[in-house]
């Protein structure tokens, strides 16, 4: 059976610093933009209007009409959905002076929304059944439950790296996730995507998705720490890296399959959820190799810990070509 890397034997540490610089490069410049500008929230998080339409069935109209005139009346970002009959419409949409004023300029917007489907349907083509003013309410408890979501996430596998590991190996996980944050974050704000409550699950996702990955490595590293006692932690790190390394590609690679077929086939609505998750799977696979591993290292040297073989023996740097390299066990995946 074709493996995939089964013998890898790469020096992933010795580029950590290129790593780190990657990283400053894509979050920096991602941070000052939203010092300046805040993120591109939907309706749900900042109030708009609803309204429900009706077309008739000799006629029939889709989503994708719905839009282009929306879009084409100036409308952008509005949030379609049918519901019900095929003939049955949920429009969210907002004016621009309603973001500074959720729950106002309700009847300003419908009168665009009318203005926009007549121009593009026709007068008589469709029928508003019912309009009302949506506040930011829920949109907003939702995100400071996502943050709690992703806050004690933190907590718990700190606590449950400390108690199966070593809190050292808590910390550099919670800090490789909280990169992966970030930079999803700096991605969402360079393509200027809306923050719907899709793209929040989707950063819930990716945090989930990175702690598993880097605790599968670390699992790895725990068992060759007792395995090869006469190594020191950055070969130790290599090896287990290399090692989990034909897992890596095959779930990563068939999940990122999975999210780019969404990018280029899903409609409007699914596409930034896709985007997002794409990115995350890449940017939690890198923390997992570079961040998370690399951070491990440099708190270990700050505060050296105890393993089953004793006190470590831990250097800052590649060894030397005279040590002889660590003789493979058949990789478990």
């Amino acid at each position: 059976m074709l493996r995939l890397f089964a013998n890898a034997n790469y020096d992933f540490i010795k580029w950590r610093r290129f790593a780190y610089g990657l990283t400053a490069i894509m979050i920096v410049p991602g941070l000052v933009m939203l010092l300046a500008t805040r993120l591109n929230y939907s309706i749900e998080f900042t109030g708009g209007t609803l309204l429900q339409i009706a077309t008739p069935k000799a006629k029939p109209v889709t989503t994708a009409d719905l839009r282009a005139a929306l879009d084409a009346g100036g409308l952008h970002g509005a949030e379609i959905q049918q519901y019900g009959a095929d003939t049955a419409f949920v429009i969210r949409a907002r004016l621009g002076t309603q973001a500074q004023a959720p729950g106002g300029g309700t009847e300003e917007t419908a009168q665009a929304v009318a203005r926009a489907l007549d121009a593009r349907l026709g007068a008589g083509q469709y029928t508003i059944v019912h309009h009302e003013a949506v506040g930011p309410k829920v949109g907003k408890e939702l995100q400071g439950k996502a943050f709690l979501a992703i806050f004690f996430s933190f907590i718990v596998t700190l606590v449950y790296l400390a108690i199966r590991f070593e809190w050292r190996f808590g910390l550099a996980a919670v800090l490789a996730t909280f990169h992966d944050i970030l930079t999803t974050v700096a991605f969402i704000k360079y393509l200027n995507l809306e923050v719907s409550l899709v793209v929040v699950g989707a950063v819930l996702t990716i945090v989930g998705y990175s702690l598993n990955d880097t605790i599968i490595i670390f699992d790895r590293v725990r068992e060759n720490l007792r395995k090869y006692r006469r190594q020191n932690l950055y070969e130790i790190l290599n090896l287990s890296i290399n090692e989990t390394l034909p897992r890596s590609i095959l779930t990563h690679g068939t999940t990122m399959a999975t999210t780019l077929a969404l990018v280029f086939l899903a409609g409007e609505v699914i596409r930034p959820f896709a985007l997002v998750m794409t990115f995350g799977i890449f940017t939690g696979t890198f923390s997992s190799i570079y961040i998370a591993a690399p951070v491990l290292m440099l708190i270990e040297k700050r505060w050296p810990g105890q393993d089953a073989r004793g006190a470590r023996a831990f250097t800052g740097r590649a060894p030397e070509p005279a040590v002889p390299a660590i003789p493979r066990a058949p990789a478990k995946v």
